[in-house]
C-alpha cells in the first residue's frame, strides 16, 4: 500500500465515540444544500443515502493515482490489486464474512441475475424457489426467470396486512422436499419491516435448500452478520449506506467454490472472483470500503467490527427515535394512512404513507417545494403496492439516515400539514 493509501485508509478508520448528528453532517457536503430558499432535509435515504468527504477523497485518490487493470506487473497494477483485497476485507468485516466470500458487481440486482444464472443450472422442472410478497423485486424477478429458463416453480409465501409482516405459518407450509432455494429480505424498502431471515434459512436449511438473503435495506440500519444468520448467500449495496453505485455479494466459500458460473474462459475460476464478470469498477470498491471506514469511525471499539458495533448500536437508538416522532406526528393529521409495523418493533426508521384525496406525486411536489426530499411510487415493491390496493399511486416514503435531525422531522410535519389542510 502507498503512503497515500494508506493515509486515506487510516484517516477514515479511526474511531472516537459515536458522532453528534451535527459532527455527521460536517462530513456531507449535500448538507448545505438549499432549494426553494430553504435547507434541504433529504428523507429519501432508502433509495440512495447522501455521500461523504471521505468516500468521495478515496474514490478520486484511487483514479489519479493508482488506477489500472488487475494482476500485471507494474506498480498500479500492483496497487489495485491491493486496493481490492482491502475493499474484500472492508466488506467482510461489515458483514461478519472472510475476504474471499466477497464479491463485487454493478449493482445488487445484476449480481442476483448473474447467481439466478449459476444456481440455476443446478436446478430441474418441478423444484420450488421460495420468495415473499414482501420482497423488493430484484429478489423476485431473477428468481422468476428461472420458471421459464428451468421450468421450476415459484411460490410466494403472503404478507399479513394488518402489520404488514411474513406470514410465517404459510411461508413453513411452502418450504418442503421440491424447495431448492429459500429467497427473503432481510427488511423491506417499502414498509420497514425487519424479517426474521435467520428463521427462513434454518427452514431453508432443514430442507435441504439454499438460502438467499437480500439485505440492500437492511445493511444500512443493523449490522449484518451473515454466520448468525446462517445464509448461504446475501447482497447488499453501498449507495444505501454511504458509498458509491456498487453491488456486494456474500457467498459462503463452499458455496462460492462449488458454484457453476457463466463466465469467459480466461477468467479466474477461483471464489471470489470468478463471480465478477469483466472489468470491475475499481473506484466503486474503494468507495464501498471507504464507506464501511467512515461507519466504523464514529464509533469505538478494538477492531474495525467493534466499531461498526458501537456506531450502527446508537444509530439505531436515533433512528427508532425519529421514527416515533414522525409516525405519532403523522397519525395526527387528518387524512393520512400510515403503512407497516409500529414503532417499538422489529423495522427500520422508513415509514410509508398516504394523505386521502391527494396524490403522492402532488405531495411529493409540495413537500420539495419546501426542502423536504421524499420519495413516491412503487420502489420496486410491486406487490406490496398490490396488495394495499394502492397500484395506481403508490406509498410516499420517508427515512431516517445517520444525518437526518429531530427538527428535519418537524419541518417534515409541518409540511404535510400544510399540504393537509389545503387539499
Amino acid at each position: 500500500m502507498t503512503e497515500r493509501m494508506r493515509a486515506t485508509a487510516e484517516g477514515a478508520e479511526q474511531g472516537g465515540g459515536v458522532r453528534t448528528v451535527e459532527e455527521i453532517r460536517a462530513h456531507f457536503p449535500a448538507m448545505e444544500r438549499v432549494h426553494a430558499g430553504r435547507p434541504v432535509a433529504y428523507f429519501d435515504g432508502p433509495g440512495g443515502t447522501q455521500v461523504p468527504r471521505p468516500v468521495v477523497d478515496a474514490m478520486a485518490d484511487y483514479l489519479f493515482h493508482h488506477n489500472a487493470n488487475t494482476h500485471w506487473l507494474y506498480p498500479s497494477s500492483a496497487e489495485t490489486d491491493e486496493a481490492i483485497m482491502d475493499a474484500r476485507h472492508a466488506l467482510a468485516d461489515f458483514l461478519g464474512a472472510t475476504a474471499d466470500e466477497i464479491a463485487f458487481g454493478q449493482n445488487m440486482t445484476s449480481l442476483t441475475f448473474h447467481l439466478s444464472r449459476a444456481l440455476g443450472r443446478g436446478m430441474q422442472p418441478g423444484d420450488e424457489i421460495v420468495v415473499t410478497e414482501l420482497d423488493h423485486h430484484a429478489n423476485v424477478a431473477p428468481w422468476q426467470a428461472l420458471v421459464q429458463e428451468r421450468g421450476v416453480v415459484l411460490r410466494m409465501a403472503r404478507m399479513r396486512l394488518e402489520d404488514g409482516r411474513i406470514d410465517w405459518e404459510h411461508f413453513q407450509s411452502l418450504v418442503g422436499e421440491r424447495t431448492r432455494l429459500v429467497a427473503i429480505g432481510a427488511a423491506s424498502n417499502a414498509l420497514g419491516t425487519i424479517t426474521d431471515v435467520r428463521r427462513a434459512c434454518e427452514l431453508a436449511r432443514q430442507a435441504g435448500a439454499t438460502s438467499f438473503v437480500d439485505a440492500v435495506h437492511y445493511a444500512p440500519h443493523e449490522l449484518v452478520d451473515v454466520r448468525a444468520i446462517g445464509c448461504d448467500w446475501l447482497a447488499c449495496s453501498a449507495y444505501k449506506f454511504y458509498g458509491p453505485h456498487v453491488g456486494i455479494l456474500y457467498g459462503r466459500l463452499d458455496r462460492f467454490e462449488a458454484l457453476d458460473v457463466p463466465k469467459l474462459l480466461p477468467a479466474p475460476d477461483a471464489a471470489p472472483e470468478k463471480m465478477e464478470l469483466g472489468t470491475q469498477s475499481h473506484e466503486a470498491m474503494v468507495g464501498a470500503a471507504a464507506a464501511v471506514n467512515f461507519l466504523a469511525s464514529l464509533g469505538q471499539g478494538v477492531t474495525r467490527r467493534h466499531r461498526l458495533r458501537a456506531t450502527f448500536g446508537e444509530l439505531h437508538r436515533r433512528g427508532d427515535a425519529l421514527l416515533t416522532r414522525a409516525w405519532d406526528g403523522l397519525r395526527a393529521i387528518d387524512g393520512i394512512r400510515l403503512f407497516g409495523p409500529e414503532p417499538g418493533t422489529a423495522r427500520t426508521p422508513t415509514l410509508a404513507f398516504t394523505l386521502d384525496g391527494v396524490s403522492t406525486g402532488r405531495v411529493a411536489t409540495a413537500l420539495a417545494e419546501r426542502g423536504l426530499f421524499v420519495s413516491n411510487g412503487d420502489f420496486y415493491a410491486q406487490t406490496v403496492i398490490e396488495r394495499y390496493a394502492q397500484q395506481h399511486d403508490g406509498f410516499l416514503r420517508i427515512g431516517a439516515a445517520c444525518y437526518t435531525t429531530m427538527d428535519e422531522v418537524e419541518r417534515l410535519l409541518e409540511g404535510v400539514r400544510a399540504v393537509a389542510v389545503a387539499r
